[in-house]
């Protein structure tokens, strides 16, 4: 059993489903608990528009999409605020266009869940990063604010980095990482570009793993449609996978989004790395009480004997810290 720290994972992260209004419009979140969110990952969901990042430490109205590489942005009709209990966006079509469906996925800024944003400016030589975790980051997704180079993700081999906006396989590279794993106070980065260009600004997001609530692993693909589980202990809320052998999409499963309106299996992915709506297609995932299983055999997420990575954040604990289950979907 998976005891947690983390009782309601919506303190922390939480799913908005909206339908865009073409006007100024503040969205609140739907959980039970109101959070301000310091990230909003925002996707169309019916057509092809990028993936749009905004988070409170660039702030309002600075936006970065994550399926190409373009410098950042100033978006004035795009998220303008974080607010208590959600945000505002104002009438870019990309991301509120009048009755288009839309997604929205939302961190908060904590220790306590795993999760840090740092700002920071490249020196073009090895250096150490400072993060406020506490706590070994699994994950680190790095972005150039001030120049077009590729999203960098750190996903627990510090020789090796995946590109977000891509669907390259993992590659062998010392100027990423400088070959030197992250601790609980900084990590580094090396000579690229892509994470260390001298005088240019830096985004990074940081995620620890957090029993009950958060999770970052792998898993070995089987090519069958009875399908892989991967234990998590926790029902999650929202999973993104890539394949790390050979070349496929990131893809995004989310627990509210499905032809069943939200029940298994989740057949309507979206790709972190192409601005396709979501896709009906063999991408199938049921989400579980404690975990997930595979049931698509596609080669990008479950080809036999490819290997995966994955990112999951939960919408229960399996188990509470009061030794209660949670239910199953």
């Amino acid at each position: 059993m998976a005891y947690t720290t983390i009782d309601n994972p919506e303190l922390y992260f939480q799913v908005k489903l909206y339908t865009g209004t073409g006007t100024s419009t503040a969205f609140t979140l739907d959980g039970s608990e109101d959070m301000q969110p310091d990230l909003v990952w925002l996707k169309e969901r019916g057509g092809a528009n990028s993936h749009v990042l905004t988070d409170a430490v660039r702030g309002a109205t600075k936006s970065l999409w994550s399926d190409v590489n373009n410098a950042e942005s100033t978006q004035s009709t795009a998220l303008t605020s974080f607010n208590s209990d959600g945000f505002t966006l104002g009438d870019a079509t990309w991301i509120n266009n009048s009755s288009d469906t839309f997604v929205a996925w939302c961190w908060k800024e904590s220790a306590t869940a795993g999760f840090d944003i740092v700002s920071y400016t490249g020196t073009g030589s090895a250096n150490n990063v400072s993060h406020s975790l506490s706590a070994v980051p699994k994950w680190i997704i790095v972005k150039n604010r001030d120049t077009a180079r590729n999203w960098n993700v750190y996903y627990g081999d510090e020789t090796d980095y995946l590109q977000l906006n891509d669907t390259s396989a993992t590659t062998d590279n010392v100027n990423k990482w400088n070959d030197t794993a992250p601790t609980s106070s900084v990590f580094t980065v090396n000579t690229s570009s892509d994470v260390n260009k001298s005088s240019d600004a830096m985004i990074a997001y940081l995620f620890a793993e957090k029993q009950g609530f958060s999770k970052f692993g792998s898993y070995t693909g089987n090519g069958s449609t009875d399908g892989t589980f991967i234990y998590l202990g926790f029902r999650p809320a929202f999973v993104i996978a890539k394949r790390t052998d050979s070349t496929a999409n990131w893809y995004m499963m989310t627990a509210k989004i499905s032809d069943s309106g939200g029940g298994n299996p989740l057949d309507r992915p979206l790709f972190a790395n192409d601005t396709q709506a979501e896709n009906d297609g063999d991408n199938n995932v049921d989400l579980l009480s404690n975990g997930f299983k595979i049931r698509g055999s596609g080669s990008a997420q479950n080809g036999s004997g490819a290997t995966y990575i994955f990112m999951a954040f939960a919408e229960a604990p399996f188990v509470n810290s009061n030794g209660v289950p949670c239910n199953a979907r």
